[in-house]
């Protein structure tokens, strides 16, 4: 294959993942016309249009996507592997590219992250606050943290973090004019503080389990935030029950400016986990972030 045609594949690939040709071409470092004109005179070689293009969007065709899934992954390979070999340097360096929620950056990468970036100056790590369960390998991130039991069995996962439980929670005030639930059933006559995820639109339906009972509660009220900071600030005002992890709630459960309830019905479940495709090749980089994060009991 000659080199410009590696070359107009790559800038295929650009547009395609990003579905635009202006952040295609910022990333790639050219004009908007230039890109443009390399990606059909690719199409023009090929006899095939791979990109359908409209005044707001652009999309890959058939043969777009086709493309995209056969060549991408072995592009991706190749720049994995020239980042290992980068790395066989006397210092790791990189940068790292890391999904994960607000809470698990604040709590337990954020800790770990400033002693580790310390310590290896060369290696950079991008965190990106996201809810939405996204395919890590598509959007090109080296690395995804979620939850044990939402990590796909495909994923090589490592805890970073001790079991948890959730804790439903709410100010006094809100218990002046209301008793508290003595039963998941109950909340529905309560109002609730929802999480909606950003992957589909939904909202997050609340998990109990109690013994071999579980249940899951789809909870109503006046609020509804994409964010568990929010949610606690929101209960902590009075304005309802929320829904957030246990060691978020615990200091203000201990000032008892929080009063938790149906503690029975949330038993602990696995923390959070670091997780990667298998047959990714992990840099030297990765791979002392990795062992610098994993949860020793």
């Amino acid at each position: 294959m000659r080199r410009e045609h590696v070359s107009d594949l790559l800038a295929f690939l650009a547009v395609a993942r990003d579905r635009s040709f202006t952040k295609a071409a910022a990333k790639l470092g050219v004009s908007q016309s230039a890109l443009s004109h390399t990606v059909r005179g690719l199409e023009a070689r090929l006899g095939l249009r791979l990109l359908t293009r409209t005044t707001r969007s652009v999309s890959p065709t058939e043969a777009g996507e086709r493309l995209l899934s056969g060549i991408g992954p072995h592009f991706d390979e190749i720049e994995t592997q020239l980042g290992a070999v980068r790395d066989l340097r006397d210092s790791p360096s990189g940068t790292i590219r890391i999904t994960c929620g607000g809470h698990v950056a604040k709590t337990i990468l954020w800790p770990a992250l400033r002693k580790f970036l310390a310590r290896f100056r060369d290696i950079k790590v991008e965190l990106t606050m996201d809810t939405r369960m996204i395919d890590i390998a598509a959007e090109r991130y080296d690395a995804g943290v979620r939850f044990g039991e939402q990590v796909a069995k495909d994923m090589i996962a490592v805890p970073i973090g001790p079991k948890t439980s959730m804790a439903v929670v709410g100010a006094p005030a809100y218990f002046v004019d209301r008793g508290p639930p003595k039963t998941p059933q109950d909340l529905t006559d309560h109002n609730c503080i929802n999480l909606r995820f950003l992957t589909h639109g939904g909202l997050y339906a609340w998990e109990f389990e109690k013994g071999k009972r579980k249940l899951t509660v789809r909870v109503e009220g006046q609020l509804i935030f994409n964010d568990v900071y929010q949610i606690l600030d929101a209960a902590l005002a009075g304005f309802g029950l929320a829904y957030v992890p246990e060691d978020m709630a615990q200091p203000y459960l201990a000032k008892g400016t929080l009063k938790r309830v149906l503690e029975d019905w949330c038993p602990p479940f696995p923390g959070y986990h670091l997780y990667y495709p298998s047959r990714r090749q992990p840099s030297a980089a990765f791979t002392l972030l990795v062992d610098a994060l994993r949860h020793r009991a």
